[in-house]
């Protein structure tokens, strides 16, 4: 430095006193430089005053020379001692060329600096706040600093603007949240420990509500909460703690809309293994708890988002318990908040104030609301998912039915979906086929293939949910309107197809025109009979979900659907199936859950006394269809005590292919008729005299046995029929016949039997031409 050069008012002695190399001699020049300043003030002479801060900060703290810099520090300090309670009016001349020290090379000089910054903040105190964005981006700079002694300098600096924040009540938020933004994303631990300090002083401020501005900043709150340091995130958890206590205490100022997209980007984890990444998904997870308890349908807009990030937690294990538990109540509350408003169009939602009728929910609705309730007190994907809301304002707020249904599709078609996670959906679209259902027919023919498909699942409890899906489908009235590509989902070539017309003197299914089967059972749509066609073709084509799971899916479409209906049309269905051999295995299945299961317990009462002509309708119905199958074509006969046309056909048994497989089945009926559902049968042996064709058609049985077990069994049985002599014929005018046929004029008993006769010569022409292959495997057909 030009020691000649003029800088006055400055003395030379003061100006080589600021360039010396040791501390002392600076420090002795800056005492000079006080006593001048004060000179200056006493003569209220600001014009000396911000010339010699001119001198000091352009020819000193900027100058090239590291000791006239450091000089240059001790000199501004100085000067802002001086000045006292007036240096507020200098600030921005003594603090730049300071904070323009912090970025030097040498770490001695961003220390004095800071010492020198340190001084002035502490003279100037409260006349600082004007100037804090620029103090805080150069402490944030410092609080990363490599040199210890730099850093322990920023932190006394941080202390004291930090206590001047808290006792004022002018810190201008506004300016700061923007610089508060940026520098959040700082990736420096030691960045971030200084952000989040900060921040949680400005919370703590009363005047200050920085609640407000919690959008701006949650997002870089929640990256910093996965910080490798185990101290930053404990900072932070306190910090999104505090927030979350504010936030409940008032609920009426939260901008829920706003960061709802921000929790549901933290609320979906990339890498699983990381514990940080743990601690942000379970952190966030219960954000979105609170959220939904707290907004309500505000955030009904973001639900598609919200089952992105929640529906995957339900399937995790004990080790993520606590986050599995926050996504199951975040799942239930989300469902409660789906209303039958919601199932109105744009339109009629903003023109009713309430919701038509008195209000009162059904009882499907009821139970539903039950089953939540229990379930909630009881209680990924790789790609971010990022939905843009429908609508934000209270007062008009949409449901995203379409994003939710493609959320829930989703998972159906993702193999790698938890067991939970599937039940999760199930019950989403059974709820929203409840509360839904006009909305949610539109979208039914996409649907209605994977929830097919999903009844191949491993678990039971995933089947009995999408039965309850599919029965909801069938049997809604919303149904009924909307016919649309009824079959397009379907291969025409392997389709079973509904036989149009009248049968039995009942209607039946004609394009998209529905009927009752009966007038005895509650009418279904159209896609019930769609239902039952893929049901029997799945079965068909999966012959192992019909050996392990068909008799359970039956079953529980007989509790959730009229089990007339269920029996009526796959019957019907089956008398048109081309498959002889699918056709007598099903019809073999559907006997056997006739005869034994509790839930046909109705059913097998109805056709007990086939007095009128609805249970007259449903015997021929299934007649036909049984006929696949001569075993179980007796065994309806027996439980219709249709005696005589049983033996009737036990007589025709000789005209068969006795196979094995055939007395196997024989052995099963006489195992059946000594079980409680034939218990009436038995009985009706010790009344000889009115039921000679039972007798004679168990007879008939035991003739078609081998010397088994079996035939050991009904012989026996029949052994104990009283007096063996009282059977007589019909033809015995001294033991008059009440032949139970008489009253049933409904039935052409031998139109049946020419029908059956026609179905086993089917049957055994198929079976001549299967043998003809296997004997001739290289003739072309």
């Amino acid at each position: 430095m030009n020691t000649e050069k003029d800088f006055s008012p400055l003395t030379p002695s003061i100006v080589r006193a600021l360039n010396d190399k040791l501390y002392e001699k600076r420090k002795v020049a800056a005492l000079e430089i006080e006593k001048l300043v004060r000179e200056f003030v006493a003569q209220n002479n600001s014009a000396q005053i911000r010339h010699v801060i001119q001198i000091l900060a352009t020819e000193f703290a900027l100058s090239q020379h590291p000791h006239s810099r450091k000089g240059g520090l001790i000199g501004l300090a100085a000067c802002s001692i001086a000045l006292g309670k007036d240096s507020g009016s200098y600030l921005k001349e003594l603090i730049d060329p300071v904070l323009t020290c912090f970025n030097d090379s040498d770490s001695r000089l961003r220390y004095y600096a800071c010492e020198a910054l340190y001084n002035i903040v502490k003279v100037a105190r409260g006349a600082v706040l004007p100037h804090f964005n620029v103090l805080f981006d150069g402490l944030s700079k410092l609080a990363a600093d490599p040199d210890p002694n730099v850093k322990s300098g920023s932190e006394l600096l941080d202390r004291l603007l930090k206590d001047i924040v808290t006792e004022s009540n002018k810190f201008d938020l506004v300016a700061f949240v923007p610089l508060l933004r940026e520098r959040i994303y700082s990736n420096n631990q030691y960045a971030r420990q200084f952000i989040i300090s900060w921040i949680h002083v400005l919370e703590s401020v009363p005047d200050i509500n920085l609640l407000d501005y919690l959008p701006e900043f949650l997002d870089g709150l929640f990256q910093i909460l996965g910080d490798s340091s185990k101290e930053i995130r404990r900072m932070c958890e306190v910090v999104l703690g505090e927030f979350l206590k504010e936030i409940k205490k008032n609920p009426s100022s939260v901008k829920f809309a706003e960061m709802a997209n921000i929790l549901v980007i933290h609320c979906q984890v990339s890498d699983e293994s990381k514990s940080t990444n743990d601690l942000i998904q379970l952190t966030s997870m219960t954000w979105m708890r609170e959220f939904i308890q707290l907004a309500g349908r505000v955030v009904l807009p973001y639900s598609s988002g919200i089952l992105t990030a929640v529906l995957p937690c339900l399937s995790y294990d004990d080790r993520k318990k606590s986050t599995k538990e926050a996504a199951s109540a975040c799942n239930h509350s989300l469902m409660k908040l789906v209303t039958p408003e919601d199932d109105e169009d744009d339109e009629e939602s903003q023109t009713k104030s309430s919701p038509p009728g008195d209000g009162t929910p059904s009882k499907k609705e009821s139970d539903l609301n039950d089953s939540l309730n229990e379930s909630q007190e009881s209680v990924g994907f790789s790609n971010i998912s990022f939905f843009t809301p429908a609508s934000s304002d209270r007062s008009a707020v949409t449901l995203d039915l379409d994003g939710i249904v493609q959320v829930l599709d989703r998972h159906l078609h993702d193999s790698s979906t938890g067991m939970m996670t599937r039940i999760a959906v199930l019950k989403w679209l059974y709820h929203l086929y409840i509360k839904t259902p006009r909305k949610m027919f539109k979208h039914t023919d996409s649907l209605f293939p994977m929830l097919l498909k999903t009844l191949s699942d491993e678990s039971d409890e995933v089947i009995l949910k999408d039965l309850e899906v599919l029965a909801e489908i069938a049997s809604s009235p919303a149904g009924q309107t909307d016919t649309s590509g009824l079959c397009d989902s379907s291969d025409s070539k392997t389709e079973l197809h509904i036989p149009g017309g009248v049968r039995d003197g009942q209607p039946v299914v004609v394009g998209s025109k529905v009927t009752d089967l009966s007038p005895s059972t509650p009418s279904m749509n159209s896609y019930f009979y769609k239902f039952m066609i893929n049901l029997l073709k799945r079965f068909s084509l999966e012959r192992k979900l019909l050996e392990m799971r068909g008799a359970f899916i039956i079953r529980q479409l007989c509790l959730l659907l009229h089990a007339e209906n269920v029996f009526h049309s796959m019957a019907d269905i089956l008398l048109k199936e081309e498959d002889l051999k699918f056709a007598s295995t099903m019809v073999q299945t559907l006997n056997t859950i006739l005869l034994t299961s509790a839930e046909l317990f109705q059913l097998r009462n109805q056709l007990k006394d086939l007095r009128t002509q609805e249970s007259c309708a449903l015997f021929c119905c299934l007649y036909r269809s049984w006929c696949h199958n001569p075993v179980a074509t007796v065994s309806l006969c027996f439980l219709t005590q249709n005696y005589q046309h049983a033996y009737d056909l036990i007589q025709k048994f000789g005209d068969l292919e006795v196979t094995v497989d055939f007395l196997m089945e024989v052995d099963k009926l006489v195992q059946l008729i000594e079980s409680p559902i034939f218990t009436y049968l038995r009985l009706q042996l010790l009344d000889v005299e009115h039921n000679p064709y039972l007798i004679k058609a168990l007879y008939g049985l035991l003739m078609l046995l081998p010397q088994s077990q079996a035939f050991q069994l009904l012989s026996h049985r029949l052994s104990c029929v009283p007096n063996p002599e009282l059977m007589r014929t019909v033809e015995d005018p001294k033991a008059p016949v009440k032949d139970k046929r008489l009253a049933q004029p409904h039935i052409d008993y031998s139109e049946l039997l020419q029908h059956f006769d026609r179905v086993q010569s089917k049957h055994l022409e198929v079976r001549h031409q299967r043998a003809g292959r296997s004997e001739h495997p290289d003739r072309k057909l």
